[in-house]
């Protein structure tokens, strides 16, 4: 079945498809009351994101964009210390747009939302005249119970860490609109195990940034500006897949401007930089996790480099690749 614009009249043909592949794929007692709007317990401070999913193309190497779209939600409530809990899914469908993907989509959303541990309560959909695109929009909530990282928190001698190699993400996507054959895949993944493993460790964070468009080089001057500090990081530490390296060298890119959606940046202290980094390789999507610099006085972001020059890192300028995420 190809999907028209009939099932985004709010009749039967939309009461339909929200049964045949939404309602089935994230069945669960708040949802399956079909209101207007979803009530779930609360908390006293709670951490509210939202985002769109336009990533082209919606099926990639590791992922496609159902995936992405609970991985990239939860992932924003995990980097201020928020628990994730209720995310929505709202989808707006191109006319011809296969069922068969759509449900494959809505799928993927439901496994990645049950590892993440999250409920989709509330959801949309709206059909327009195009070529068979599919886009998602999505909300999130998370609970705050004591901790609550912001960028501005960074202190001077900070550890730096990043939890896995870097451009995966970018590179996969790109492969795939350029036909290159590799092996690359996307990391997109939810970091639930990741965080929670740093509090239990005891961890002191003071900051915590996923890497996502913009790429390590933007997060890590956005988290140096809100602070008032410097960063400096060995070129040297900063993990990357070997087919990822191979794959810059040839296109010319810059590893320090190409995203991820599955790898996180934290700033602890320095005292537990050890402890954090055995939370972090000893948790899911995390072994490949370093410590690639510190937190100094100053400003901006400093890369040293493997023959010892030193080189600033600023944020990305321009459109990068479109359509990431």
């Amino acid at each position: 079945m190809k999907i028209t614009l009939a099932h985004g009249s709010g009749g039967q043909s939309t009461k339909e498809l929200i049964e045949k592949i939404f309602a089935s794929s994230y069945k669960n007692p708040v949802l399956d009351m079909m209101e207007d709007s979803a009530v779930v317990p609360g908390a006293a401070e709670i951490a509210v994101t939202t985002d769109s999913f336009v990533v082209d193309p919606i099926f990639f190497k590791g992922g496609n964009i159902g995936r992405l779209a609970v991985c990239g939600t939860v992932n924003d409530l995990l980097m201020r210390g928020a628990t994730p809990k209720y995310i929505t899914s709202a989808f707006i469908i191109e006319e011809g747009a296969d069922e068969k993907e759509l449900r494959l989509i809505a799928a993927s959303m439901a496994q990645a939302a049950r590892e993440a541990g999250v409920l989709v309560v509330a959801g949309d959909t709206k059909v327009i005249n195009g070529n068979g695109g599919i886009y998602i929009n999505t909300a999130g909530v998370g609970f705050i119970e004591k901790d609550n990282w912001q960028s501005r928190n960074c202190q001077k001698e900070d550890a730096i860490i990043v939890s896995g190699s870097m451009g995966d993400h970018h590179a996969a996507i790109l492969s795939h609109r350029m036909n290159i054959k590799n092996d690359i895949s996307s990391d997109v993944a939810p970091l639930c195990q990741m965080v929670a493993a740093l509090k239990e460790a005891g961890v002191e964070v003071h900051a915590m940034r996923d890497v996502t468009r913009g790429g390590l080089g933007t997060v890590l001057n956005e988290l140096a500006e809100a602070s008032g500090t410097g960063f400096v990081i060995e070129e040297a530490a900063i993990p990357v897949n070997p087919q990822v390296k191979a794959f810059v060298k040839l296109l010319g890119l810059d590893i320090m401007h190409m995203g991820n959606e599955g790898k996180l940046v934290a700033v602890v202290k320095a005292e537990d930089a050890e402890r954090a980094l055995a939370a972090i390789k000893g948790s899911k999507y995390g072994e490949n996790a370093a410590v690639i610099g510190q937190v100094f006085d100053g400003a901006g972001v400093t890369l040293l480099t493997p023959l010892g020059g030193k080189k600033k890192v600023g944020i990305l300028v321009g459109e990068g690749l479109p359509r990431i995420c």
